[in-house]
Order: C-alpha cells, then structure tokens, then sequence
C-alpha cells in the first residue's frame, strides 16, 4: 500500500507542475486547424497499453507510474490559439497512474487516470485484454484489447476514444519485447464548431524488464501518423 501512495504522489506531483489553462478561445481556431488538434489529441490521449500480451494471471498485478510524450507539431499553433497561449508546446507529456489486474482464462483488466500538465485536461482509460494464447517457453504469447479514454475537465470540448488491438510477446528471462497493430476511434465535439468523428491506424512495439517486483517497460507508438514514446515503472507480479 506505501508504494501504491509512492506513485500516486509522483504523479499529483507531474500534475501541479504549472497554473492550468482553459480552452476559452477553442471556438477561434477555424474547423481546419479543429481537425489536426483532434488528430493530434487522438493520437497523444489514446490508450497507451505499456504491457506485453501474455496474462498476468488470477494473482497478478501490474502497477506502474507511466510518462507519454506525443509529437503535436502540427496542431501546436492551434492549441496555442485555443488557449490563448497560455499551452505553447510541440510535445504533449501526460503523466498516468496505470493499474492492471489479471483474472481467470487469460483476460486482464486495467485502468489509467492522467492529468495534462499546464492544462484542465483530466483523461481517465481502460482496457479488457484477452490471450488467445498465453505463451510459453516455445510459444508467444497473443492477445486481443479492447480500450477506451475519455478527456474531462474542459467545458469547451467533450472528447473520447474507442480501440481495438491485437498484440504479440515473447519473454526471455526478464525481458519481453512485444509488438501490435490495431485502430482508433476518435470523437471530438467542441462548443461553437462542428463534431469531428473519424479513425486512425495505430502500431506499437515495446519491452517490458521484470527485475523481480520492479517493473520498467518502454514502448514507441504511431497513431494517425504522430509518434509518441511511453515509460513506465512500477510493480508486477
């Protein structure tokens, strides 16, 4: 329980780093430059799942505290714009507290909670995984996941994402590369424009390290064409 709280305050701590600004000029940045702040939100406040594909098990935990940076580049002058520059980034680093349990006949279930540094953005996640297979010393492990986050905490924009991924892993020792492939659905609806609905490719790969109960695991992320990079450390047994 102390390294549960450990965690939690790490990331109060990245959370508070900065006065939040709000999205009160949202409505001035056009419809175009609307459209490339949501592919960029779809890209970067999409589920990152940081995880291998094989079960935890019915004993299993994952807890961890997680940082993804996401390449905004081209919708950093709208968000600029809509927050009356107070949000003058190119890279949008989100801060999570990611939890994962392991249930009976390969599923798994997990949560994450974020809070955007320097804005109002709260984005809270989840994911059902299942293994079709769940690996072994000659076989890899294979999972499907479905996921969804949902943005609170900015009255000017209701914005949330649905997706679908399948996953593959193989552990050596400590160390589990893994890989996938999958999509996003993304629904974006602001006060004063008009709702941008659509899809993105997703494809991901990573490495989980198990050094007994600490935990590190690093993955690289292209969604809708912007790159992110995620890092977690924690626990998992």
């Amino acid at each position: 329980m102390k390294k549960l709280f450990v965690l939690l305050g790490l990331v109060a701590g990245f959370a508070q780093t900065a006065t939040a600004a709000d999205f009160t000029l949202l409505g001035a940045i056009g419809q175009p430059n609307f459209r490339l702040l949501s592919e960029d939100f779809g890209s970067a406040l999409s589920y990152k799942p940081v995880t291998p594909a094989e079960p935890l098990g019915i004993t299993g935990f994952d807890i961890g505290v997680e940082v993804t940076t996401t390449d905004i580049s081209k919708s950093g002058a709208a968000l600029k714009t809509a927050t009356n520059g107070a949000v003058d980034v190119t890279r949008l680093v989100i801060p999570k507290l990611h939890v994962a349990k392991g249930l009976p006949f390969g599923i798994d279930i997990a949560a994450s909670i974020a809070s955007v540094p320097s804005t109002d953005i709260k984005l809270v996640g989840g994911e059902l995984r299942y293994a079709i297979l769940g690996g072994g010393i000659a076989l890899p492990a294979i999972a499907v996941r479905a996921a969804m986050t949902s943005m609170t905490g900015v009255p000017e924009l209701d914005f949330n994402t649905r997706s679908l991924d399948i996953s593959i892993s193989k552990g050596f020792l400590m160390f589990t590369p893994y890989a996938g492939v999958g999509q996003v659905w993304v629904t974006s609806t602001p006060k004063g424009l008009a709702q941008e609905s659509f899809t993105q490719s997703k494809v991901f790969a990573g490495a989980n390290i198990n050094l007994g109960l600490m935990n590190f695991a690093l993955e690289g992320d292209t969604t809708g064409g912007a790159s992110s990079a995620s890092l977690k450390f924690g626990f998992r047994w």
